[in-house]
């Protein structure tokens, strides 16, 4: 029995049938499930220590009408899409960086029958078998030597003294900070789920990812609203060198590397 069909098969005993009511002609609970393993397939990453990396924080995005008639059975719906995913990774072979997360969200314009899935990577603390360990490192004086258990060649951010974040932020007061990455995949942004968290309001909640993959280092636009330049020009997805200057909204972070690793 497949992944899918066993979550089928739990979910059709939680709520007596009710399910089946509620999504005839409308949404699926299957068609749901199959687009979360379609979305870790995907997204998966090889990092480098030979791991399979992918997505654990998942949003499913719903039009009024289905979203409303999905509340009162929100929590247990969510719960079951979540197992789902940990079960495929486990069959998979993929890994995570901190808990498998799916939330339902309402989403105007969005029409009756129809959704939209989009993931991250959510870092936190290891929970089970087959989840790596929170990423990044507390933002140090740059002068500082690097923390226990930073990646080869010590890659950094150092926050360049001519930010122009707000004036209450350490980036915006223009100290020279490092931030040491320590772990295959860094989500830089401006909630405070993030590893980097940047007091910068042109920078979105959840606005770039630094991954390592091979021996380089590759930062990934996430989606953000106002994207992202690397020494002046726009980006999506780029390996990054020593020197080179992100600019995230206001703030400008100068990656570092030593030479030799």
């Amino acid at each position: 029995m497949g992944v899918v069909q066993r979550f089928e098969r739990r979910l059709g005993g939680l709520v007596e049938g009710a399910f089946a009511k509620v999504f005839k002609g409308e949404v699926q609970p299957v068609e749901v499930a199959q687009a979360l393993q379609r979305e870790t397939d995907d997204r998966r990453t090889v990092v480098g220590d030979g791991k399979v990396l992918v997505p654990n924080d998942f949003v499913v995005e719903l039009g009024p009408h289905d979203h409303e008639r999905l509340s009162p059975w929100t929590k247990a719906l969510t719960k079951e899409l979540a197992a789902m995913v940990r079960e495929h990774a486990t069959e998979q072979g993929y890994s995570f960086v901190g808990p498998v997360t799916v939330a339902l969200e309402e989403t105007p314009g969005v029409d009756t029958g129809v959704f939209r899935v989009r993931s991250g990577v959510s870092a936190g603390d290891l929970v089970d078998g087959g989840v790596l360990t929170k990423a990044g490192s507390p933002a140090t004086d740059a002068r500082q030597v690097s923390p226990p258990g930073a990646l080869p060649g010590n890659p950094r951010l150092v926050f360049s003294t001519d930010g122009k974040a707000q004036a209450d932020s350490p980036e915006g007061r223009g100290e020279e900070r490092a931030y040491f990455l320590t772990h295959a995949v860094t989500v830089i942004g401006r909630g405070a789920d993030c590893d980097l968290q940047l007091t910068d309001p042109g920078v979105s909640r959840r606005h770039a990812e630094l991954r390592l993959e091979s021996d380089a280092i590759v930062l990934v636009d996430l989606g953000s609203t106002n994207g992202i330049r690397v020494n002046e020009v726009a980006v999506g997805r780029r390996p990054l060198s020593p020197a080179d200057r992100i600019h995230l909204g206001s703030t400008t972070l100068i990656f570092q590397r030593d030479s030799g690793d």
